[in-house]
């Protein structure tokens, strides 16, 4: 089948089509980095890192973009309150980029532990500042755009495709807006594209308009456009940035160009815990550190896999231990496979047909990138090899090494999943498989010698370094102790 996904904007699946064959631009909100990475930063990310290896997978040449927010996102997502890398910084006593720095860092050190890939450009909002102004400039000369006292605010009522995304009316929008007393907007729906700077922020520029700071919305807008054209094919981010955030991207890119923004917008749910939104707010948010510290990244990022990109993910200690075993089980036949192909016994086929897994594995990713599916697809392979390795009889050489591709490829390359041997992204080459294969050779000679002493002390001295032997009536095989 084809590859189909979810269009926010049409509200239903589509046949994916990107606007120049073989080539997808993608462009994806980046964190605002004013603090460390929660389990909400994995779902999201991870989620659109299978989308771009997927595409990828497919032949496809990606270009992905995705953002450093380090100025102009104020506390409450649209035009009040502080900006939150100002605010953290004054609370912490710090420089706000210094604060950004810090935080950028540690992201991506969570991504990276994650597996999830670097985006080939991540441009941060303070380094596009001339971008951001020659944005705003256009809008105010086509009259969509409007300036007082230093800042410059986004006409809503003027531009007739406001909603188009989230299919709601101005006066819908408008609805429960709180209105500033003294309020400079001429309507409640109207938003900033440039903030006057108070005499105490630190975060300024000189603009035409006095010295100030871009509004959260048009930097998305100036990078993604930079970097992807006025048009492009697929932009993603949370399912709590469709509004104001995404809204507000299409009006002021569409408004300057005249063009159709993005083809296809994707976006992903959120985390729960125990049932209820996670937040800050709600004491429940859970950093990526802090769950490292319980679990390993790989089992994070299964577990995250396990549910579909635009389902809620709900969190808990059962549902992350369940996702360690579901992993280890999938990782141990890799390794069995990896042992029995470093015996080096020749031995016969075993008739398992690897283009029918293959399909299957495709077709759920070819459905609007259903992870969750396409795991159950190793699942089935992995049934099918454990048999054929249990029947006693060695496998053909030539199918071990073709099974170990197709683990490498699918789960590895596609999914982004830890399957070396060592528990985390270890290489495909490591020497562990062929190192444990002669351990258990050599033990097995001493049991049919009867020297119980000496297979005993190999059997103690793997366990104690994390490694469990398992005697079966079709042989030995061995596994990673469970950790913690």
């Amino acid at each position: 089948m084809p590859l189909t996904l979810y269009n926010t904007l049409s509200r239903k699946k589509e046949v994916f089509e990107p606007l120049h064959p073989d080539r997808v631009r993608m462009y994806v909100c980046g964190p605002t980095v004013y603090s460390h990475s929660h389990l909400g930063h994995a779902k999201s990310y991870v989620a659109f890192d299978v989308i771009v290896r997927h595409l990828r997978f497919l032949g496809y040449n990606v270009l992905y973009v995705q953002n450093i927010t380090d100025v102009g996102h104020l506390t409450d997502d649209a035009d009040q309150g502080e900006d939150k890398l100002a605010k953290q910084s004054r609370i912490d006593r710090v420089h706000p980029m210094q604060l950004a720095d810090t935080f950028t860092r540690s992201y991506y050190d969570d991504m990276d532990a994650l597996n999830v890939l670097r985006p080939d450009i991540a441009p941060r909002a303070s380094g596009h500042i001339t971008e951001q102004i020659a944005l705003v400039e256009t809008l105010l000369a086509r009259g969509l755009a409007y300036e007082v006292n230093g800042s410059v605010y986004f006409d809503v009522p003027h531009y007739a495709g406001y909603g188009k995304l989230t299919h709601r009316t101005i006066d819908d929008m408008a609805t429960g807006t709180r209105i500033e007393v003294k309020s400079e907007k001429r309507h409640p729906a109207d938003f900033a594209l440039w903030k006057r700077a108070d005499p105490g922020h630190i975060m300024r520029w000189p603009s035409p308009w006095g010295e100030g700071f871009p509004g959260w919305h048009v930097e998305c807008s100036a990078m993604s456009m930079k970097y992807l054209g006025e048009s492009y094919d697929i932009h993603g981010g949370g399912l709590e940035n469709q509004f104001p955030h995404h809204e507000c991207e299409i009006a002021q890119s569409e408004g300057a160009t005249g063009k159709p923004f993005v083809k296809y917008w994707l976006h992903n749910n959120m985390v729960t815990v125990n049932g209820q939104k996670m937040g800050k707010s709600l004491g429940n948010s859970i950093t990526l550190k802090e769950a490292f510290d319980r679990w390993t990244p790989a089992v994070v990022r299964f577990f995250v896999l396990q549910s579909h990109y635009r389902s809620t993910l709900d969190f808990s200690s059962e549902a992350l231990e369940g996702a360690a075993k579901g992993l280890e089980k999938l990782v141990n036949t890799i390794r069995n496979v990896q042992s029995a192909a470093g015996a080096g016994t020749t031995g016969t086929p075993s008739g398992i047909d690897l283009e029918k897994h293959h399909q299957a594995f495709v077709e759920a990713m070819n459905d609007d990138f259903n992870s969750p599916l396409a795991i159950a697809s190793l699942f089935d392979l992995s049934r099918e090899v454990n048999q054929a390795l249990a029947r006693g009889t060695p496998l053909a050489q030539a199918e071990l090494k073709s099974i170990e591709v197709f683990y490498m490829k699918h789960a590895g390359d596609a999914l982004g999943l830890a399957i070396g041997t060592s528990g985390d992204h270890a290489s495909a080459h490591s020497i562990e498989p062929e190192l444990l294969s002669l351990f258990i050779t050599l033990r097995a000679e001493l049991r049919k010698e009867k020297l119980w002493g000496l297979s005993d002390r190999i059997r103690d001295g793997l366990l104690a370094l994390g490694i469990v032997l398992e005697d079966k009536k079709e042989g030995t095989t061995w596994k990673r102790a469970p950790q913690g």
